[in-house]
């Protein structure tokens, strides 16, 4: 009898391990069509990767930082032109 136990345990940890085997193959196998379809839809979408955006708000905030110094630089001389004209 113990010998039969024995052979049943076997069997059923055989099962057990072949089962969770199948099971991550199965995940492994979800994982890459779920995230191609991610990338897909993305990509139709036109969605911008991060290093893009961060790239294109650095340009941004350098051409605003631009504008502000040149805005101030025209004040300063139409204030210096007013000045004269007095």
């Amino acid at each position: 009898m113990t010998q039969t136990n024995n052979r049943l345990i076997d069997e059923i940890a055989r099962l057990a391990t072949d089962a969770a085997a199948v099971a991550q193959g199965a995940r492994r196998e979800v994982e890459t069509v779920v995230r191609s379809q991610i990338e897909n839809l993305l990509s139709e979408a036109n969605v911008v990767h991060r290093d893009e955006f961060e790239a294109v708000k650095a340009i941004a905030t350098r051409a605003a930082d631009e504008v502000d110094r040149l805005r101030a630089r025209i004040e300063a001389l139409e204030a210096e032109k007013t000045k004269e004209s007095v």
